[in-house]
């Protein structure tokens, strides 16, 4: 049986490699992604101020030292999804990548401890709310239940006994069963590509 925090653990060890300061952590990092569904790399090669030109095989462990040199993001597509890692942006961004039918998602952490995760639809916020306290009074959208039936078996930190990895653990899990994919095989273990910015 996987640990509650394997998810968080995973993205941990792969993101921060051997020789990187130990205490480093995905809240000092400050870590964001997003997936798409419903564009393709050409429609978001603007709004992310990506050059296609430069498309490289990457793995996600691979990603942190590209992104310090040169701002390089890492791009992942499965199951009509698109990943991208960093992403930053916030609710309107997102919204806007949505318009025309299309569906994202975000999860951002930050230096700050603030954790956000939210998914939008078709230009409008569905759902958004704090992995650390997703309380049904936290959330905010136009339906912020909306995701509840993908959410059995999910421990955010509601209660003491719930540690901020497993929130976050539960969060990537959920991301995982909107994309309908194996978030360790499929996205963080496996070979996609980075993408250098537009010099």
């Amino acid at each position: 049986m996987q640990s509650p925090t394997y998810l968080h653990d995973l993205l941990v060890s792969t993101i921060f490699t051997e020789g990187l300061d130990a205490e480093m952590s995905l809240w000092a990092l400050g870590f964001s992604a997003m997936w798409i569904k419903g564009a393709d790399l050409d429609a978001l090669a603007r709004p992310f101020h990506l050059d296609l030109d430069t498309r490289t095989p990457c793995y996600l462990s691979e990603i942190l030292d590209h992104a310090i040199d040169d701002g390089s993001r890492w791009v992942a597509e499965v199951n009509g999804w698109i990943g991208i890692v960093p992403a930053h942006g916030d609710g309107e961004f997102l919204r806007s990548l949505t318009e025309g039918g299309r569906q994202a998602l975000g999860l951002h952490m930050d230096i700050n401890y603030n954790a956000y995760f939210d998914y939008a639809r078709d230009g409008r916020t569905i759902v958004t709310f704090d992995p650390l306290s997703p309380e049904n009074w936290m959330r905010s959208g136009d339906d912020p239940r909306a995701l509840d039936h993908l959410m059995d078996g999910l421990r955010f930190q509601v209660s003491d006994d719930v540690e901020d990895s497993e929130s976050i653990s539960s969060a990537l899990a959920l991301i995982g069963r909107i994309t309908e994919t194996d978030l360790a095989t499929d996205w963080v273990l496996a070979q996609h590509s980075r993408i250098r910015p537009i010099s």
